[in-house]
């Protein structure tokens, strides 16, 4: 990956926190595109990466079992200062090296899919909530080289659903949504 980690995550990070802060508390118990997820789910879920994540880059013990709704109080600036903490993790340089003890995978490989989860997820919930969604050419190109790696493996772990078809003419992105199990052309019931 031509752009590291760091660098990356300083990118993706104040793109979710933005779309993040447009969530409506009305809009909580919406579908998303990821069909397991409601947004209340997707937010916890998102917590619980950023948290996770974060571990991991110190090498730390996870638990990815759910937990309880997490949303309450200041939420919103909860997942903004969790991935800013989660940033700094990985801006340090040890935070790729080896491999990842509660993993089992490069430290390398488990932060581009911290990089894929975060750009599908915040697309997930951009287009769950009716937000407006671009995502940046590194992110792009790192999403893409993640899936196209390691797109089946996280499939056969139960990170992705089964592959869909992109739609005729679908971009780059559209094409990296639907290997995720997503349709691109999702729309909320209006």
């Amino acid at each position: 990956m031509s752009t590291e980690i760091s660098e990356l995550l300083e990118t993706a990070a104040p793109v979710v926190t933005g779309v993040v802060r447009g969530v409506r508390d009305d809009q909580l118990d919406e579908p998303t595109p990821c069909t397991e997820f409601q947004v209340r789910d997707l937010l916890n879920h998102l917590l619980q990466v950023t948290r996770n994540f974060e571990a991991l880059a110190h090498r730390k013990d996870v638990d990815w079992t759910a937990g309880s709704d997490r949303l309450s109080g200041e939420w919103r600036e909860e997942i903004a200062g969790d991935l800013a903490a989660l940033s700094s993790a990985w801006a340090d340089p040890q935070a790729l090296d080896g491999v990842s003890p509660g993993m089992g995978l490069p430290q390398r490989t488990v932060g581009q899919m911290l990089v894929a989860d975060l750009v599908v997820h915040s697309w997930d919930l951009a287009t769950a909530t009716g937000q407006a969604y671009e995502v940046d050419p590194a992110l792009l190109a790192a999403t893409g080289e993640f899936l196209d790696v390691m797109g089946e493996t996280g499939r056969k772990m139960g990170a992705f659903g089964p592959e869909v078809a992109a739609p005729e003419g679908a971009d780059r992105f559209g094409v990296l949504l639907a290997k995720t199990g997503r349709d691109p052309g999702w729309k909320p019931a209006s």
